[in-house]
């Protein structure tokens, strides 16, 4: 028997006795464009064994699964002299390394692990909520849940979505600092799903004191989050009515948030958190009109007038450039932006979360900025941007 068929022989043993905990192949010699390795791993699908391969390129991942014959027939024509040169086999025992040597040999060794791992057959890593599903008033309230904790097939995306946006806050939420009580605010909170969901996981999860308060124009909506709030027993935790132009915050801001603000309300927002030195400011944009009306009021002529003659380019256009001059004004009053995805495309094309944390204002990078706003302005023909206008710049 060869020493490649040895080798294959013990791989198919090791899944057979649920001994197989993963297999790498590299040292990868052929000609497939920037694919650097693969790693191999067994996984549980519709109650069925599966290898799962990830293809790891220089910018990319790529998974595919293949039932166990398939797979390592896959696996016995990938390693070879002209495409991967090494492959280890891991086991709770042993790792069998099988490599191309330098003369020009096929050769197992047999190493023992440094840490004995077991074997795990889940299909993917199991994403930890960070919300929860438990029996919380507000989840059974706001009916995301039953009275056993379950969430409702037709709660579903609202479920992923505010764990979604609670995952994609955690790591500036966890760098908050020090302070006997963080100082939060929810402009345009609706019915409250995201600010029960903050409330509960700043409060009940990062055991960081907190007070919140949602801000809605809309006063039956008020009334019934001030209802699911003292069920709760959530006492920090208050909505008002009003708008976000007119809110007047009692002191500093740690927190703010606007999520799907119209238009300009946007600005307002993102100015009363500039305004009262907010430590972290989230706002999700929508219906991008001031600077849209801008844009076709002047109709520069400029490389891009090709593309922007088309109405849903233009629409387009003219949310990038809004949000874009957004996060150069935040950056002029010394906050670090990022801007990611909010809601998947595929429900609604108004996706894009601002996130903007307070580090400290460089004075030659705000004449920089200005100067960027400006040839900007220039280039597109607009007279101003209104979160400009607000902030004096």
């Amino acid at each position: 028997m060869s020493v490649l068929a040895a080798f294959f022989n013990q791989m198919s043993e090791s899944i057979q006795k649920d001994r197989f905990i993963k297999l790498s192949l590299g040292n990868y010699k052929g000609e497939i464009d920037q694919l650097k390795n693969i790693y191999v791993k067994t996984v549980l699908i519709k109650r069925a064994i599966k290898l799962s391969f990830t293809y790891r390129y220089k910018t990319r991942d790529i998974t595919k699964n293949f039932d166990v014959e398939v797979g390592i027939r896959e696996i016995e024509s990938l390693l070879d002299p002209n495409g991967f040169r090494i492959c280890t086999l891991f086991t709770p025992e042993e790792n069998l390394i099988c490599e191309w040597n330098a003369k020009q040999q096929w050769r197992v060794k047999s190493e023992k692990p440094l840490v004995v791992k077991s074997v795990n057959l889940s299909h993917d890593k199991q994403k930890t909520r960070k919300v929860g599903q438990s029996n919380k008033t507000y989840l059974k309230e706001l009916r995301l849940t039953d009275d056993s904790g379950n969430v409702y097939k037709n709660a579903q995306d609202k479920w992923k979505q505010i764990n979604h946006y609670i995952e994609l806050l955690s790591t500036e939420l966890d760098a908050l600092p020090p302070k006997d009580l963080l100082q939060v605010v929810d402009m345009g909170a609706g019915k409250g799903y995201l600010t029960f969901a903050l409330f509960d996981y700043l409060n009940n999860v990062l055991q960081r004191k907190t007070r919140v308060e949602g801000v809605e124009y809309r006063q039956d909506l008020v009334e019934l989050c001030n209802g699911i709030a003292e069920r709760s027993q959530f006492e920090k935790l208050h909505f008002s009515q009003g708008t976000i132009e007119d809110y007047k915050p009692d002191a500093d801001l740690d927190i703010l948030i606007a999520l799907h603000a119209c238009d300009t309300a946007t600005d307002d927002a993102i100015y009363k958190g500039i305004q009262h030195n907010a430590n972290l400011i989230v706002v999700a944009p929508c219906c991008h009109k001031q600077v849209r009306r801008e844009l076709e009021k002047v109709k520069a002529k400029n490389d891009l007038s090709f593309m922007t003659k088309h109405g849903i380019f233009l629409e387009r256009h003219a949310e990038m450039l809004t949000d874009g001059l957004r996060t150069l004004i935040l950056e002029y009053f010394g906050y670090q932006t990022k801007v990611m995805q909010f809601i998947s495309d595929a429900h609604t094309p108004k996706n894009v979360m601002i996130v903007a944390v307070k580090k400290g204002i460089d004075k030659e990078k705000q004449l920089q900025i200005l100067e960027n706003i400006k040839s900007t302005k220039d280039y597109f023909g607009i007279g101003y941007h209104y979160l400009e206008k607000l902030c004096g710049l």
